[in-house]
């Protein structure tokens, strides 16, 4: 009588996110694997916990340890790991293939899932957005199906990319349909961004860390369900229809980023945002990369609107301008929708917050050198909170444009006035987004279908 095979032994790199979502659908009940620890980056202070042994399922009765990135070549010497998988999004092609050096050289194999083995299959139809960078405009998008879905008296449940940076037992399944719950949850500025919008629209918003039970809690309540994506990532749901943005303000980077360019690959649409800032030349660009990478999408273009609540109140004042935290940091932005906010306003001057930058803040601008005149909204945690309160009061301004989604406000002590910024997606031409979506309705959603 032969003997099992060893089970092997496995690493998934992640950012408490995609990481912990590839272990529940794929390793969490194989007995052939044996994850010993997931690594964490791009997100600040998420390593040092462990997967909670309530969601890691009965193999790991102990759970499993969160270390950083950094550790990854010793952990695999130490353990004798044997499979590397990575989990995290909008990162160079070539920044994978120096993780995948990594591994390689500390023994182990190096595994890119794809979306296939990932995605689930909800009982609802689902329409994803995605896009190519972190930034594209992919909330703003969603809101816009909503509304549209909702004109035909359909049921509509938003399920949102991860973000559980707190006590994963208590995030495994969190849905929000108030702003009292976002609060009692003690949601992060970055949750926050993304959830508060949908919230203050009438939307019900999912996430959390276990996805198979999210998807099964949403399809009770809704007709459809909107896929709101994360960074560049595949949707976590198998979509009947798939969008995808690309971003003319970033050209090329269609195909410079993972998993950006394969989910560009897997578009049933792909919408070039942003046409109403960019030039024209670089529009033309964007829609020549899609059609190499993705000739059979349909291409639409849209506009992100900007405006401020009271931008008389930014003219001619010395304006800090506050922006959505990961579009400036991991997305590559020098600036976003604040600072054209600000410089629409016609305010004398955007100030750098460079000179009155707390030490974490002052940290941040050293690890994204490209940031331009403004402040990126870190509130990862209590103490990034504070560093961005004391960054705000200490600087010479007469008021804060804020073009954060969430209520900035509300969680922090700010001594000068605040104008908040907002940006809402808006089909740039007709025929576009929008008749694609009634046929979708006329075709998956129809009482007779």
């Amino acid at each position: 009588m032969s003997e099992a095979p060893a089970s092997v032994r496995t690493v998934i790199m992640g950012a408490a996110g995609r990481d912990f979502h590839n272990f529940n659908v794929v390793y969490r009940e194989d007995p052939t694997s044996d994850v010993v620890a997931f690594t964490a980056t791009q997100i600040p202070d998420i390593d040092g916990r462990r997967y909670p042994p309530t969601l890691a399922g009965s193999l790991y009765p102990d759970g499993i340890p969160i270390i950083a990135e950094s550790e990854l070549a010793t952990i695999c010497r130490e353990k004798n790991v044997q499979r590397v998988v990575f989990a995290y999004s909008d990162v160079t092609h070539m920044h994978v293939m120096h993780k995948a050096s990594v591994a390689l050289a500390a023994g182990a194999d190096f595994v890119l899932l794809s979306p296939e083995r990932t995605m689930l299959q909800a009982r609802v139809p689902v329409i994803a957005t995605s896009a190519v960078r972190t930034g594209c405009g992919k909330s703003p998008v969603t809101r816009w199906l909503s509304r549209r879905l909702k004109k035909y008296g359909l049921r509509v449940a938003v399920i949102r990319h991860p973000m559980p940076y707190g006590d994963l037992e208590r995030q495994a399944v969190q849905r929000f349909a108030s702003m009292d719950e976002i609060d009692v949850a003690d949601c992060s500025i970055e949750e926050r961004e993304e959830y508060e919008p949908h919230v203050q629209i009438g939307n019900v918003i999912y996430a959390g860390v276990d996805y198979d039970r999210i998807v099964a809690q949403a399809e009770q309540e809704a007709d459809v369900i909107l896929w709101d994506g994360g960074n560049n990532d595949f949707p976590f749901l198998r979509p009947d229809l798939h969008i995808v943005l690309t971003d003319p303000l970033r050209p090329g980077d269609e195909s410079s980023y993972f998993p950006g360019e394969a989910v560009l690959r897997m578009a049933d649409v792909a919408v070039i945002t942003k046409v109403n800032s960019a030039s024209s030349a670089d529009v033309q660009r964007v829609a020549d990369g899609i059609g190499e990478i993705a000739p059979g999408a349909a291409i639409v273009h849209g506009n992100l609107s900007v405006t401020a609540d009271d931008p008389e109140a930014l003219c001619g004042r010395r304006v800090l301008v506050v922006e959505d935290g990961p579009t400036i940091t991991h997305g590559g932005m020098s600036y976003g929708a604040g600072y054209v906010a600000a410089t629409q306003a016609h305010a004398a001057e955007v100030v750098d917050p460079r000179g009155s930058a707390s030490p974490a803040i002052a940290a941040v601008y050293e690890l994204f050198p490209h940031i331009g005149l403004v402040l990126p909204a870190m509130g990862y945690s209590d103490a990034q909170l504070i560093a961005l309160q004391d960054t705000i009061n200490a600087a010479d301004v007469d008021v804060v444009a804020a073009a954060t989604p969430s209520d900035l406000g509300r969680l922090i002590s700010v001594d000068k006035p605040i104008v908040r910024v907002r940006y809402e997606f808006a089909e740039e031409r007709t025929p576009g987004l929008g008749q694609m979506i009634d046929l979708f309705v006329e075709q998956r959603l129809s009482p007779t279908k």
